[in-house]
């Protein structure tokens, strides 16, 4: 696609997202930023140029290109999420809490994945009635089978194990 349409920004953050599924991070890198380039109001590119900060460990520089995107496009859920997850991973926690709250606000199309996202922020300061009660909301909001399911069963069975023994 790039090769008959070296002017589209979409392709660049698509391809670069082809990259970054595949943990190619320097490539990834390079067609988020042609797409920046490309289209500087592209908030999906900022996002995902944000994620791939945050697969290296760069926790800072993705909170500055989600806050960028958030700048363009303040109703981007995606980015909300990526976001409060960020700020969770740099210790954050009530900050983490808040921002997952604000994409819960935006809309329902993704409450499993946020419900998720916030009850294992509570787990990790020690709210487990809070966090048990997140994980089955987003077992409500999350279809059968999802990866997602997969992983707050995990999350919720790391809160209840202590209880059971």
């Amino acid at each position: 696609m790039i090769t008959r349409c070296p002017y589209s920004a979409i392709d660049y953050n698509n391809r670069g997202l082809m990259y970054l599924k595949i943990a190619n991070y320097d490539q990834a890198m390079a067609d988020f930023n042609e797409a920046i380039t490309l289209n500087p109001s592209l908030d999906r590119a900022y996002n995902n140029r944000g994620n791939c900060h945050a697969h290296q460990g760069n926790l800072s520089k993705a909170i500055e290109n989600y806050e960028k995107a958030l700048d363009i496009n303040p109703y981007n859920q995606k980015v909300w999420i990526n976001h409060g997850i960020t700020l969770r991973e740099l210790g954050n926690y009530q900050l983490a809490i808040e921002t997952l709250e604000l994409a819960k606000i935006i809309g329902d199309r993704y409450l499993g994945r946020i419900y998720a996202e916030r009850g294992y922020t509570h787990y990790l300061i020690g709210d487990w009635n809070y966090a048990i009660a997140d994980y089955r909301r987003a077992l409500s909001y999350l279809p059968q089978g999802d990866r997602y399911q997969h992983k707050v069963m995990k999350w919720l069975g790391q809160v209840l194990e202590p209880l059971i023994y």
